[in-house]
């Protein structure tokens, strides 16, 4: 073993024993559902609040009489201990859950709370009507001091103590909110919304962050409030956690979709007292004793075996990222209560190398993008590092800004800012609508980041990777440029490289194909592409366009040879576009797509162009002939997606 191994755990050993000796007692209570089912022990459903499916139908009237009420709560079984009387310690918690609150009526009420409250809160068949929200009642909505409640509000009815529209509010043994925020939600559409709420039992600050409607032009509405207040002061220590609705006089329905909950608080052990605490504490000591000793084995198991090479990857890691400005590393239980486990319901997509999450990151206030790369993903770990190496150096208003890292075990993860408008695919061949002005802004936003990369930075970056899904849009749709995984450095008077081709179909230039090499001008292909497939809402690669073109172009250059550039135009933009910038933007296009790389513009001379700076040349009547594919390449593209993961040059 040697004498690093005896030292190992010798050291291990001795931490142990003193930590043991002041092991502190934690009461915690957590629960994690993506979705729910019926006869869940765990769960208390009261009143109306039924199990639906996957979901919790909390209040159940949406098709029921005007005049009954419909009242409903969802609670664990367990209580939350949320402060210790004898320490005056007070717990941290955070929660994460996804609803939606509809009425197919023309009024609606009344709405959905989140609670903390008195075990002994009042029984649900107690309750005669909307405005507690299934809370209290009668006379008690102003003032419950009997049974103590604080609550995070979705008040959809305005009762004569509210603000007049839908609002958030934080509420403390009364209905009157303490501090309320606009909830800009659409009660007559099935919308799926989501909320954050943590409280901090150092700063005393509760906060609750949350969604409102999709509005086209600027994404998913958000808001936030938050309130200083000592939860001690308004509850008892030990208290019920949950949900709960109703629906008075005007119908409304309120379905849990999905929920996470977690909560600590840390009692050390000469707090407690009696001989049943003192027999919990040594049971305790010995099970902590016993997991110590556990780690200690498998630490150096791990050494045996070699596995030092995982902390060597994480020290190289972070090498590379204290040679950036801005990235810090985040905390792995940070990321992960950010993402509610990684769950699937804030999934925002999937790639060979892993996942990407939505998430909310208290300390920075906002919503953050988070991929996670597995180590067993060989590519996905050389992506992984390119981009550590890379971006983390990077600063452009127009490129994806990378806020962070995390290193644990087998995940390895990216923290970025978040894009409200999702990728410039979804909205030129999904749901999306992009009008002709944002459109073109698109066009000059990426036309500057790859200035930046090409001349503008200390090392020329060969991205080898741009594609209408690699484009994100900002709350004000402005193009910024993500995913460098794919990226290399070169030098300025080189600007190119030899390596495997790597890329996606549709956009890859044909010189790289034939000779290995990426150049700056190999970028300049994709992005020509990418000005095609804006103008014309059509995909790089269509297998079932009727003309028979299935690249887009070939196509566009078939409609130049016609003098038919206007029919390229987007059929979604019904021709409400400015017909010289469509023009330009065509020509533009096709020029960086000549097959003949030298014949390409440079970044500059694309800027100068679009924004009518610089003359058009004259582009080849026909397109001009090309070998893409000699004989002495081997080509395996990948028959379920477009990417070209392997390309050998015999």
């Amino acid at each position: 073993m040697g004498n690093g191994g005896f030292s190992t755990l010798t050291l291990i050993l001795c931490y142990a024993m003193a930590t043991v000796s002041f092991l502190p007692r934690t009461n915690t209570l957590s629960c994690s559902y993506l979705t729910f089912w019926e006869n869940d022990a765990w769960l208390q459903l009261r009143g109306d609040a039924a199990v639906s499916g996957s979901e919790i139908q909390v209040t159940s009237n949406r098709e029921g009489n005007n005049n009954s009420y419909s009242v409903g709560r969802v609670t664990p079984i367990i209580m939350m201990h949320l402060w210790d009387k004898s320490s005056g310690k007070l717990a941290d918690f955070t929660t994460h859950f996804s609803f939606s609150v509809y009425s197919n009526e023309l009024q609606f009420g009344d709405g959905l709370a989140f609670f903390l409250a008195d075990p002994g809160l009042p029984l649900l068949n107690n309750i005669t009507e909307g405005g507690g929200l299934g809370l209290v009642d009668g006379d008690r909505v102003l003032n419950s001091t009997q049974h103590s409640f604080v609550a995070v509000e979705f008040d959809t009815f305005q009762n004569p103590w509210d603000p007049e529209d839908p609002h958030v509010g934080m509420n403390f043994n009364s209905m009157k909110s303490n501090v309320t925020a606009s909830w800009l939600a659409v009660l007559s559409q099935d919308e799926v919304y989501n909320c954050s709420i943590e409280y901090n039992s150092t700063t005393f600050c509760l906060t609750a962050s949350f969604t409102g409607y999709y509005y086209p032009k600027y994404g998913r509405i958000q808001n936030s409030l938050s309130y200083k207040v000592d939860l001690r002061k308004h509850l008892p220590e030990r208290v019920m956690v949950g949900f709960s609705a109703a629906a008075g006089y005007y119908v409304e329905e309120h379905i849990l979709k999905s929920w996470s909950f977690s909560s600590g608080l840390e009692i050390e052990i000469g707090d407690t007292s009696g001989d049943d605490n003192k027999v919990v504490e040594w049971v305790g000591i010995g099970i902590g004793l016993g997991v110590f000793l556990g780690l200690a084995c498998f630490l150096m198991w791990r050494r045996i075996k070699g596995n030092e090479k995982v902390l060597e990857f994480d020290l190289k890691m972070d090498d590379e990222f204290q040679k950036g400005i801005g990235p810090k590393r985040f905390r792995y239980n940070e990321l992960e209560s950010a993402t509610s486990r990684f769950s699937e319901s804030v999934k925002l997509g999937q790639g060979g190398f892993g996942g990407v999450y939505k998430g909310f990151l208290k300390d920075l206030n906002s919503y953050v993008a988070i991929k996670r790369v597995s180590r067993e993903s060989k590519q996905g770990v050389k992506e992984y590092a390119t981009e550590v190496k890379i971006i983390s150096q990077l600063r452009h208003k127009n490129l994806v800004q990378l806020l962070g890292w995390c290193h644990r075990e087998k995940d390895l993860l990216l923290v970025y800012e978040f894009m409200p408008n999702g990728s410039l695919d979804f909205h030129l061949y999904g749901k999306g609508f992009l009008t002709w002005s944002v459109r073109y802004n698109i066009a000059l936003g990426l036309a500057s980041a790859l200035l930046y990369l090409q001349e503008e930075w200390e090392q020329c970056v060969l991205h080898r990777d741009i594609k209408s899904s690699n484009i994100m849009l900002d709350s004000s749709f402005n193009a910024k440029l993500g995913d460098f995984g794919l990226a290399r450095l070169v030098d300025h008077e080189k600007g190119s490289q030899t390596t495997f081709i790597a890329g996606t179909r549709g956009y890859i230039a044909p010189e790289y194909v034939t000779t290995g090499k990426a150049y700056k001008e190999s970028d300049i292909y994709s992005f020509g592409v990418v000005l095609l497939e804006i103008a014309s809402g059509r995909k790089a690669i269509d297998l079932k366009a009727q003309e028979g073109k299935i690249s887009i172009v070939e196509w566009v250059w078939e409609m130049y040879e016609l003098g038919e550039m206007l029919k390229v135009a987007d059929p979604k933009l019904c021709g409400a576009f400015h017909d010289e910038q469509m023009k330009r933007l065509v020509g533009i296009g096709l020029w960086c797509a000549h097959p003949n790389y030298r014949f390409r513009p440079s970044v500059m001379q694309v800027i100068q162009m679009l924004k009518f700076e610089a003359e058009l040349p004259t582009l080849p009547k026909w397109l001009p002939v090309h070998n893409f594919y000699p004989s002495t390449i081997k080509i395996n593209f990948s028959s379920s997606s477009n990417t070209v993961p392997t390309q050998q040059i015999l």
